[in-house]
């Protein structure tokens, strides 16, 4: 319950940098336009920050252990969407759109603060294991899904500046060499920035959102609850089943910085990749912005479920 109370919180400062955000753009002082600014500096240059600084812990058996543990975990969950999406395909009718907001999450704008937040800076290393592996599917998966063929974009993958930030980050935590002080200060300072800047560009973009359009459509609560309840739930009850959080040493923390970004809302980079392959850009810009208002109540939910059953 504790932990559950601290995400409330945590979620609810970031709420309030989103109506901020909002509020600058209904002021007439930014345009909705204006956010590809903030997504520039968020990519380039607060994220990879964000991710080195993460690797900046001491070498250890342990540390090592717990990272093998969570990759084999975020590959377990994202295989766990990516069937659950299967599954329900027919049944729900849910179309491409839908089904990338049920396996993708916005993980890589929320997780991170929320970890660091909640276990402690030492504990966003793990969180790096999630982004890996949804970043490969992104560029695999989700690519052949939208533009309708298939074959890998290993060129965004490999080029992909949040791996190529793992690679370096894994490469200083492996060989033992740590960051200057004054250079990890300074990634430590751009790393705090994460959630605001992230929560800002969520407010501007949704600020331009006809919101009552969105609440009214009900075809939208579908992979809404799909995305942040039932899902979870799926999960939550599977690792229960296989035990997963005594597998190792601190197992249960470790776990939590995996689920917390299985309960995140809609990838945002889905609405890109959207635009880009001439998809249903608008219908997965709605479902960001639903999700992301919805997990403000419904992600301290899901934590205190993960709380009662694990």
């Amino acid at each position: 319950m504790q932990i559950s109370l601290i995400l409330a919180q945590q979620i609810a400062e970031l709420f309030l940098i989103l109506l901020i955000g909002c509020g600058l753009v209904k002021a007439r002082l930014l345009k909705s336009a204006d956010s590809r600014v903030l997504s520039v500096v968020m990519v380039y240059a607060v994220m990879p920050c964000v991710i080195i600084n993460a690797f900046q812990v001491d070498y250890s058996p342990a540390v090592v252990t717990g990272l093998l543990y969570a990759f084999a975990l975020a590959i377990a969950l994202h295989a766990l969407l990516l069937l659950l999406a299967r599954l329900l395909r027919r049944p729900l009718r849910l179309d491409v759109i839908e089904r990338t907001c049920i396996i993708y999450t916005n993980a890589g704008i929320l997780v991170i603060p929320l970890v660091r937040a909640l276990l402690g800076e030492d504990y966003v290393i793990y969180s790096c294991a999630f982004l890996v592996v949804q970043q490969v599917l992104l560029w695999t998966h989700c690519r052949s899904l939208l533009c309708g063929t298939r074959g890998f974009a290993w060129k965004k993958i490999i080029g992909n500046v949040n791996i190529i930030a793992i690679l370096i980050g894994g490469a200083l935590f492996i060989l033992r060499l740590p960051l200057p002080g004054l250079v990890n200060d300074l990634f430590s300072q751009l790393g705090a920035m994460v959630g605001p800047i992230g929560m800002l560009l969520a407010g501007i973009v949704i600020a331009d959102t006809p919101l009552r359009q969105l609440f009214m459509r009900r075809r939208h609560y579908v992979p809404v609850l799909l995305r942040l309840i039932i899902c979870p739930i799926i999960t939550v009850l599977l690792l229960r089943v296989i035990g997963a959080a005594s597998w190792i040493p601190d197992g249960h923390s470790i776990l939590l910085t995996v689920y917390l970004a299985c309960i995140t809302p809609a990838c945002a980079t889905v609405t890109s990749m959207a635009q880009l392959y001439d998809r249903d850009a608008e219908y997965s810009s709605a479902l960001y912005v639903l999700t992301t208002l919805f997990s403000i109540l419904t992600m301290p939910l899901m934590v205190w479920v993960f709380e009662a059953f694990i």
